[in-house]
């Protein structure tokens, strides 16, 4: 990282840490550094580039609060091993939709 960019990003993180806010450093894409950023209805991710570029992707909840039957319909739209995610419904008795079942 050129040095101009390093002390950026350290400026952006004690933005974060002043303003007691948590955070998470990440590193998903070369040569950029992820800072996850989670704040009540939102989450935020920060990348830092080492060219000096900066791209922010925000997340806003609806403000929708689900109970534990969500579960079920999230681990069947996004998971990879349905098995192991049946198995975790089952052991904490939550209904599991045939729907699901037969993925």
């Amino acid at each position: 990282m050129k040095k101009n960019v390093f002390n950026n990003l350290m400026a952006f993180l004690a933005d974060l840490e002043k303003g007691k806010i948590h955070y998470t450093l990440t590193h998903h894409r070369e040569n950029a550094l992820m800072i996850n950023i989670v704040v009540p209805g939102e989450r935020w991710e920060v990348e830092f580039f080492d060219d000096g570029s900066v791209e922010i992707e925000r997340f806003i909840s609806a403000g929708e609060i689900a109970d534990e039957a969500a579960l079920s319909e999230l681990l069947a739209k996004y998971s990879d091993q349905n098995d192991g995610c049946l198995a975790s419904l089952n052991a904490m008795n939550l209904e599991v939709s045939a729907e699901y079942q037969a993925a």
